[in-house]
């Protein structure tokens, strides 16, 4: 990644149905003094973005490149990982809260981070990644349909051990099965928020919907008219 923001992997497994994969994504912030509309406004005109840094101490007014934040935001990761700051010759462990977009033109207005430490307990949206879903049975012989009813969830943890994204192999659904959060096994610690839902569904299987038969509709010809054979102009003479 250019221009103050880079990736580098440390370490990879699987826990029971959850990849915790550490990520660390490091970015370079700078100390903004100045503040206000036409501050900020200024700031994007040199192809920067204000934002700020809250927790863990005093908020920390600060300004990104924009270029290299607007496709750091187009990775999953960036949402969802531990993120390692650089700001003012100090690293900061930091967590993306919040963004702003222009309504209809692809300028990030404005950037909130949160500062974290191992002790930090978070609640965050994490991504559901599905594998294995065309071997199952439901799909590979019985020709289900598998529907995502869930594409992420909401949980709550200690701030090092966020997952990146959460792992649901759908290897063995069947015909009619139904998979619920409690079908997910998480380590200690780990807990999902299901925002007064006791077991919602993560993914169900149904059937395929019966495919109408199309009859083509036949087309008789019409009957030929009779026509009156015309009399010649020359008749025959006795």
């Amino acid at each position: 990644m250019s221009r103050g923001l880079s990736a580098s992997r440390f370490t990879k497994s699987l826990v029971a149905g959850l990849q915790i994969l550490e990520l660390h994504m490091k970015f370079t912030a700078f100390e903004r003094t100045l503040q206000g509309t036409g501050a900020s406004r200024r700031l994007r005109n040199a192809q920067k973005v204000p934002g700020i840094v809250f927790g863990a101490g005093k908020p920390a007014m600060i300004e990104l490149d924009h270029n290299a934040l607007f496709f750091a935001l187009k990775k999953e990761a960036f949402h969802s990982s531990i993120l390692e700051m650089d700001l003012a010759g100090k690293s900061e462990q930091v967590l993306l809260r919040d963004y702003q977009m222009h309504p209809f033109r692809p300028i990030v207005l404005h950037v909130d981070f949160q500062r974290i430490d191992a002790t930090t307990r978070i609640v965050k949206k994490v991504p559901l990644h599905f594998v294995n879903e065309e071997n199952s049975p439901a799909v590979k012989t019985d020709a289900q349909i598998v529907n995502h009813v869930a594409t992420e969830l909401r949980i709550s943890c200690l701030a090092s051990q966020l997952p990146e994204f959460l792992t649901i192999d759908l290897g063995e659904l069947t015909k009619g099965q139904t998979l619920h959060v409690n079908d997910i096994k998480l380590p200690a610690g780990v807990k999902v928020m299901t925002q007064g839902k006791p077991n919602p569904v993560i993914v169900s299987v149904v059937a395929q919907a019966a495919e109408e038969e199309v009859v083509a509709p036949v087309v008789t010809a019409a009957p030929a008219e009779k026509t009156k054979a015309k009399k010649t102009e020359k008749q025959n003479k006795k």
